[in-house]
């Protein structure tokens, strides 16, 4: 299995994704937060800039809806060595939807088509996508995906929730395998893989409810590829929340305190090294902590002084007491 590492606005940046590759280094691909602009800015060249991204393969990601807008920004990403870009058709946030845009642009299925078709006769790159499943209900997705099989995806991430669910309920697999069945394209799934038991639930709905069967034909071929499989699957909260999930699920890692505290660390001390001010990084890392609680027993407490830290060395000696006072869980 290959594992992906889902785009996080504002959390999974080259800071952090530095951070864990030096201490876990077990993601296969990741994909960076969205890109927006027609001409990219400051904070956009710096997440992508190989210099900052060494040893990892990374991925861009874009948001827009506009044909010129993503072809103009994948000139430009082509000019720093990327070889495919990623469209973001997964966003659920109010304020991206409401301009069809992100999972918004799935409510426009016509336009949607219009787009693919311009963006893949005029990118110079290969162009993978990260989608939900429709806006309001499961029932556009099997129009949105006979759409892509009309273009040559590099691979199609699936997050099998309609737009209005955000992250709740439970993922609507009947979707998924609507796609492992009849999709020709390299597929991805992403969705609620949070802990060993959820991938190995993951790992049983595949073997059991996914087959190549006389009454559906059997997988559909890929152009060169053999049959479909499903060989890689994308984490984002779950990686947040435990960074060594990977090596759990694996079994190749297991995850200690020591490990832990030196990747926080390591996120911290890069923080500090590229933004100004206390105020600017205990941002961050209080929004990396809101996730990264979830390792610990009995974390309240902590995150309540983190929330009010105003100073690093105020935020790092509460740290320490919960490191020392708490343990892992799994």
């Amino acid at each position: 299995m290959q594992f992906y590492m889902a785009p996080m606005e504002g959390l999974t940046g080259y800071v952090f994704r530095n951070a864990y590759h030096k201490n876990f280094g077990d993601v296969d691909k990741y994909v960076t937060p969205f890109i927006t602009n027609k001409k990219m800015n400051y904070k956009e060249i710096n997440d992508i800039a190989p210099e900052h991204n060494l040893g990892m393969h990374v991925v861009p990601q874009i948001l827009t809806n506009r044909a010129e807008d993503f072809c103009e920004i994948a000139r430009e990403l082509e000019q720093y060595g990327y070889q495919t870009v990623n469209l973001n058709l997964g966003c659920p946030s109010g304020t991206v939807v409401t301009k069809h845009r992100g999972a918004g642009f799935l409510a426009v299925p016509d336009e949607l088509d219009r787009f693919l078709e311009e963006i893949f006769s005029k990118c110079p790159l290969s162009i993978s996508i990260k989608t939900r499943i429709g806006v309001e209900s499961t029932e556009e997705w099997s129009r949105l995906l006979a759409i892509y099989e009309k273009y040559p995806l590099e691979e199609l991430i699936i997050h099998p929730r309609v737009q209005k669910e955000f992250y709740k309920n439970a993922p609507h697999m009947e979707a998924f395998r609507e796609a492992v069945v009849n999709s020709r394209h390299v597929l991805c799934y992403n969705g609620d893989i949070h802990s060993k038991e959820s991938y190995d639930k993951f790992l049983q709905y595949l073997e059991t409810e996914i087959k190549p069967s006389e009454e559906n034909g059997g997988f559909r071929e890929n152009a060169g590829t053999g049959k479909q499989k499903v060989d890689r699957v994308m984490l984002g909260r779950g990686i947040l929340m435990n960074p060594g999930l990977i090596g759990v699920i694996t079994g190749d890692k297991k995850m200690t305190k020591e490990k832990l505290k030196t990747f926080c660390d390591d996120v911290l001390e890069g923080y500090l090294a590229v933004m100004s001010g206390d105020r600017n990084t205990l941002f961050k890392m209080k929004d990396l902590w809101f996730y990264l609680a979830n390792s610990f027993t009995n974390p309240e407490k902590y995150v309540k002084k983190i929330k009010k830290a105003q100073h690093i060395t105020e935020y790092k000696t509460i740290v320490e007491n919960l490191f020392y006072e708490q343990e892992l869980i799994g």
